[in-house]
């Protein structure tokens, strides 16, 4: 198997579900430091727009979104399983929730005035406003939660993970599934990063000793890589065959056209390049760099727009 080469940053809470998740399934991988904000110019060379975090890389192949990169991995090594039987559609339905509305409402709370103290306290208040800005144009059109009613909603969200862990380990179970690491991380985020507010979590003690186990799994083995090397891989390789080949049209796009693909609410910097294939859960797309070379870009199909490129 090719090397695993993830592009994050230590504090990204969506890279912290892909790091344990990692560790989950004892694999080993290389690590790539992006910026927080933009400009992203090396993970740009592989996406070609997209700029969230973290992104998968194997060889020429560049995966996009933890919802996706969670496939990839459970593909590559089964077990343990991100999606054990019976309960796969509803972890998956816990998990998209938790990255969603959960992640959403715990980051309102998080970022109020006083976890944006503690985040950028040791640097200059330029720090502090560059984030800001890059992340506003990340949400642009997003209705955002005031940090007061963003606490009142975490805090029911939190009772609501108590009581499914009163009595179980995990979320559904003896064993975490998707919907554990994906709930964990902006927890992680409110426990690690803004924990001059984490006793909003003292409430809750089946979920701290919940976050504790999680926090367990560790990251698997990791080798620091630089981002120069990622892109000299991703030129000398060729992209996986795509075995996966029903194509499902809900867009009147037929294959071969240009496309661009961007998300649906938040990070619309779109992608653009060839639509190779648009399958039941995933687009892929094939694009040229100049420095990256020839590359296939994977999404899945929740949470992102398919629309024709526009004409020069």
């Amino acid at each position: 198997m090719a090397d695993l080469i993830l592009h994050h940053y230590p504090t990204s809470p969506f890279a912290e579900k892909i790091r344990l998740i990692l560790g989950y399934k004892n694999l080993s991988w290389k690590s790539v430091i992006i910026p927080m904000i933009m400009p992203k110019p090396d993970m740009v060379a592989l996406t070609g727009g997209y700029r969230k975090t973290p992104v998968l890389q194997i060889g020429a192949d560049i995966y996009c979104d933890t919802a996706l990169i969670c496939d990839v991995l459970e593909h590559l090594q089964p077990t343990p399983s991100l999606y054990p039987a019976p309960g796969k559609g509803l972890e998956r339905t816990l998990a998209h929730w938790a990255d969603t509305t959960l992640f959403w409402t715990a980051m309102a709370f998080n970022l109020q005035p006083k976890g944006v103290a503690q985040m950028f306290g040791d640097l200059p208040p330029e720090a502090a406003r560059a984030f800001g800005e890059d992340r506003k144009a990340m949400g642009a059109g997003m209705v955002r939660l005031r940090p007061a009613d963003a606490a009142a909603a975490y805090r029911s969200y939190l009772r609501r993970l108590s009581d499914m862990l009163h009595g179980r380990p995990f979320l559904l179970g003896d064993a975490p599934t998707v919907a554990d690491f994906a709930a964990y991380h902006p927890l992680w985020f409110t426990r690690v990063r803004t924990s001059v507010l984490a006793d909003i979590l003292d409430n809750v003690p089946d979920v701290l000793n919940w976050m504790d186990s999680m926090a367990a799994i560790g990251h698997g083995s990791m080798e620091q890589f630089n981002s120069t090397d990622a892109i000299a891989i991703a030129a000398a390789s060729t992209p996986a065959d795509l075995h996966d080949d029903i194509f499902q049209d809900e867009h009147g796009i037929p294959l071969g056209s240009r496309v661009s693909i961007s998300g649906e609410s938040f990070g619309p910097e779109p992608s653009e390049g060839e639509l190779i294939a648009a399958t039941r859960m995933h687009y892929t797309l094939r694009r040229t760099d100049p420095r990256a070379g020839t590359v296939h870009v994977h999404f899945p199909r929740i949470g992102y727009c398919l629309k024709a490129a526009a004409q020069a």
